[in-house]
């Protein structure tokens, strides 16, 4: 069920998301990488949440997507947050409880109800 899920969010949800994410005053971000072998560059709409360092995006559909081994290849990718743009390097996957120590307790436990136990950590380029 859940690969159906990320197959109609992939094709269906995402494209109409796109229109949205990244802008000021909406939840979702955007994540604009480069595709390991095409070389062509991708957009996808994440949630994501500013942490110290950087940003931390919950992976609720693990960490076999097209997407995040984009990033993790090129070690770097652009973020574009409530309408900012973040250069963020250093792509690193952590477990919820490491999550959860770094995110508003009110954040960690939606992200727990939902079952996300893996996120991506990025930090923000010099």
């Amino acid at each position: 069920m859940r690969d159906a899920v990320r197959l109609f969010n992939k094709y269906v949800l995402n494209p109409v998301m796109l229109l949205l994410a990244g802008r000021p005053h909406w939840y979702a971000a955007v994540i604009r990488h480069v595709g390991r072998t095409s070389g062509r560059e991708y957009a996808t709409p994440v949630v994501a949440d500013r942490v110290v360092d950087g940003f931390l995006i919950p992976l609720p559909y693990g960490t076999d997507v097209d997407w995040l081994r984009n990033v993790q290849a090129a070690g770097r990718a652009r973020l574009t947050v409530h309408g900012t743009t973040h250069d963020v390097v250093a792509p690193q996957i952590v477990d919820a409880q490491v999550a959860a120590s770094l995110l508003p307790s009110v954040r960690a436990g939606m992200f727990n109800r939902f079952g996300v136990q893996q996120f991506l950590r990025l930090k923000e380029a010099a």
